[in-house]
């Protein structure tokens, strides 16, 4: 096996068919081939081949990840995926390593990714985020206030201003953008029977607020609202009432509970109304999953990043990493185990070394970046993460770091 940079003249074909063989898109679809060449061409891709052919594909983006009141550098897998005939010969690990790596050569001091299910990226050091709330719901339940002014239409051509409008949304801890403008041009192209309604309230009349859907009943729902981006509180309730607005028609609207936000405040009667809609298709619930996972890629960095108002700790850490077993002996960067002595307080560090005087953390890297990102206390991942230290540590680790529940708010 091979592994090298992704050529669209030679390997996109191949590509297609790989995307089409995990049923990502489909055959026939215009608009999905012409998503994969948007998406190939703008994002960074490996390929691995075997017997001639590329069988695996692994691309990235660059991006920032919102760390309390900082951006810091961010590579995002954007896309993982094997082919039905390379399955079972650890491509896809091999591959995600191998670009991991040459992200965080290049600076990426975070990278994150969406997952199939858990387990397999634990392999390589990342660690999952908390729960995503999604929503489906009757939109004539919503109680909103405020009155939404006529929208303007929106389609998968207007995928640039989608985009930048991404970009200057509201952003709380943990929220991530993504650079390539795939991200949202491709993805439009691939929403079934996509379309957006928005407003144009920018200083200088750039579309501010919108929502992006995708639906195979038009008529009736559900719709599912893929992008959901505002600026302010009230752009957030304006959008809340355009989706009323809607409901004289459409019986659902799914969307996922924008960071900071319960929808359930905004619901008429919502156990009544799940009830009643109870295993139908326009049936009303709150479902969540925890989907997204991240790792740490430089720990003297990202420790910098932590500012804390509630005291300080320092402690040595005791990191293991796992990802060092899947890269080629060509990487320079090998992971981040090792021994550091860590400070979180007002100002933070963490370098390479030990003091005996200091109690030991132990920890994977999954584990820290969880508790680095404020996913879990201390207390709570040694019970259930590999996190382990004297109780008295734990404890106050638990109140030197206090930071709200990190939502990328934005998927991939």
């Amino acid at each position: 096996m091979k592994i090298r940079p992704y050529e669209a003249e030679t390997d996109f074909e191949a590509v297609v068919r790989i995307w089409r063989e995990v049923g990502w898109i489909e055959a026939a679809n215009d608009d999905h081939r012409d998503g994969v060449r948007h998406f190939t061409a703008d994002q960074t891709g490996l390929v691995a081949v075997a017997d001639g052919s590329p069988e695996c594909y692994v691309s990235t983006s660059t991006g920032s990840i919102r760390y309390a009141d900082v951006d810091l550098p961010l590579s995002a897998v954007t896309a993982v995926m094997t082919s039905h005939v390379a399955r079972r010969r650890g491509l896809a690990q091999r591959l995600t390593s191998a670009a991991v790596a040459r992200e965080a050569e290049a600076g990426a001091l975070v990278s994150a990714l969406g997952v199939f299910d858990q387990g397999f990226y634990n392999k390589l050091g990342y660690g999952t985020l908390g729960y995503e709330h999604w929503y489906a719901l009757d939109p004539a339940h919503l109680r909103v206030s405020a009155k939404a002014r006529p929208p303007r239409r929106l389609s998968k051509d207007d995928w640039e201003e989608m985009h930048r409008a991404r970009l200057q949304r509201l952003r709380g801890h943990g929220a991530c953008n993504i650079d390539a403008t795939s991200a949202t041009r491709s993805e439009a192209l691939w929403a079934t029977n996509g379309f957006g309604l928005g407003y144009n309230d920018g200083p200088s009349g750039e579309l501010t607020h919108y929502v992006f859907f995708s639906a195979k009943d038009l008529e009736n729902g559900p719709l599912n609202a893929w992008w959901v981006v505002y600026r302010t509180r009230d752009q957030f309730l304006e959008l809340m009432a355009l989706l009323a607005g809607l409901g004289d028609q459409i019986h659902l609207v799914k969307l996922r509970e924008p960071p900071g936000v319960q929808l359930q405040d905004l619901i008429d009667q919502p156990f009544r109304r799940a009830r009643i809609s109870e295993k139908s298709t326009y049936e009303s619930r709150n479902s969540a999953a925890a989907y997204m996972q991240m790792r740490i890629c430089d720990v003297p960095r990202c420790v910098a990043a932590t500012r804390s108002n509630s005291g300080s700790v320092r402690f040595n850490l005791q990191l293991s990493d796992p990802i060092e077993q899947s890269l080629g002996s060509e990487r320079g960067w090998r992971g981040v185990a090792g021994d550091y002595v860590v400070e979180f307080g007002p100002e933070s560090t963490a370098v390479l070394g030990r003091d005996e005087a200091l109690p030991t953390l132990r920890a994977s890297v999954a584990a820290f970046t969880r508790l680095w990102l404020g996913v879990g206390r201390a207390a709570g991942l040694a019970m259930t993460d590999d996190l382990s230290g004297p109780e008295e540590l734990l404890h106050t680790l638990g109140e030197v770091l206090r930071l709200p529940p990190p939502r990328p708010d934005w998927d991939f």
